[in-house]
């Protein structure tokens, strides 16, 4: 079987809502990160066989097959195929699972795995029409109303806080903690191989017009130095009157784009390309979509089944923090060395832009593998509808 490697990963800033990047298309947002994949290279983007971009609310702007807008946005030749996906909060983590294989196949040699969401633009929800109902159909309502029926997430995340007994302390401590390996890891330039710098578009939140700004972003907006578990303590609960969910525990609304450059090993060598990582695992999961979010309990015990590692194997982990109890309930299930997960901060902090959340994660744990030293980094994700995606990368060189 052909050998699929990541020849390098890229990510632009997260920009908080209503922020520095939400002027942007986000065609044209998810542009910048496909022309500074090539560029960087030195790749003919002529050789990119297929591009494949995870987003979430693929509505208004971010309709109609977003990854070809953006493929043409970028320069490419019209020869360039691409194709948009979603499987959720993993899209481009799914993305990046359909690049890998189709290399491993055989059947393309040069594949771009990406994502974008400009959620200041099209928030979430935005992709579902009043007019014609909602996208659980009588059946599957029916199927789930001794459950209590299908809820939000956030709904969802209480549920998992009240099961796995996990207290508004846990999960306070747990986001203040998010907050300051954050902004440690931004202060020791841990990001700034990943992070591609763009020009800042602010939008005004009110009447919808760009601001002008000659600024550059250069740096995740989400970052609240700060913060600490006291005074997380004083924000109210977002999704119930005594509820645990807070601002502060979940993860931030953001606006983003992330790419990743797939190859085969041979085709890397011709190029003159050094792989920096090969993928060496991959699982999915199904769960209950009322509880939802575990996901990633299930998934990673797959992947660990399936690649015959165990968790004292894997060297650093990236689990998304959408709320900070789906990360501590997934904990208390695997027990690993939380002094290997999320050291550089997560969704929290950094800010989860939906569809381009599963590349920005893997460029996050490609560059931390490098700079630690590390072999295995297993990456895992819960996704809307009860699903969640793990992936096992292996460090080259």
């Amino acid at each position: 079987m052909t050998t699929a490697v990541i020849v390098d990963a890229i990510r632009t800033p997260g920009g908080k809502r209503n922020g520095s990047l939400s002027g942007w298309h986000p065609a044209d947002l998810a542009a910048e990160t496909l022309r500074a994949l090539v560029d960087r290279n030195d790749l003919d983007p002529a050789l990119v066989e297929d591009v494949i971009m995870g987003c979430v609310m693929q509505a208004g702007a971010q309709a109609l097959n977003i990854g070809r807008n953006a493929v043409l946005a970028a320069g490419f030749p019209e020869s360039v195929p691409a194709t948009s996906i979603d499987r959720q909060c993993g899209s481009s983590q799914q993305a990046a699972h359909f690049a890998a294989q189709a290399v491993m196949a055989g059947v393309h040699d040069v594949v771009i795995a990406a994502g974008v969401e400009v959620m200041s633009l099209v928030p979430m929800g935005a992709s579902v029409s009043k007019n014609v109902g909602f996208p659980f159909g009588p059946r599957m309502e029916a199927r789930y109303a001794e459950a209590g029926g299908l809820v939000p997430q956030g709904i969802s995340a209480e549920i998992i806080a009240d099961r796995w007994d996990l207290s508004r302390e846990d999960l306070d401590a747990y986001g203040a903690r998010s907050q300051q390996r954050a902004a440690t890891a931004r202060d020791e330039g841990r990001f700034e191989r990943e992070i591609l710098a763009v020009a800042a578009k602010p939008r005004d939140k009110e009447t919808g017009e760009l601001i002008r700004s000659d600024a550059t972003l250069t740096a995740d907006e989400g970052i609240r130095d700060t913060t600490t578990a006291d005074t997380l303590a004083n924000l109210k609960p977002a999704f119930k009157p005594d509820g645990k969910i807070t601002a502060g525990n979940s993860s931030q609304i953001t606006d983003g784009a992330s790419a990743l450059l797939v190859m085969s090993e041979e085709k890397a060598a011709q190029l003159g390309l050094t792989p920096r990582a090969r993928f060496h695992s991959f699982a999915l999961a199904g769960v209950d979509p009322v509880t939802m979010l575990t996901g990633p309990i299930p998934a990673t015990q797959k992947i660990l089944d399936k690649s015959g590692l165990s968790m004292d194997d894997i060297d650093l982990v990236e689990i998304n923090e959408a709320f900070a109890s789906v990360v501590l309930a997934w904990e208390k299930e695997l027990h690993p060395d939380m002094d290997k997960v999320n050291v550089n901060g997560g969704a929290i902090a950094l800010g989860h832009p939906l569809g381009a959340s599963g590349t920005k994660l893997m460029a996050t744990l490609l560059n931390e593998l490098e700079r630690t030293g590390g072999r295995y980094g297993l990456q895992t994700m819960c996704e809307g509808g009860g699903l969640a995606n793990a992936t096992i990368i292996e460090r080259l060189g």
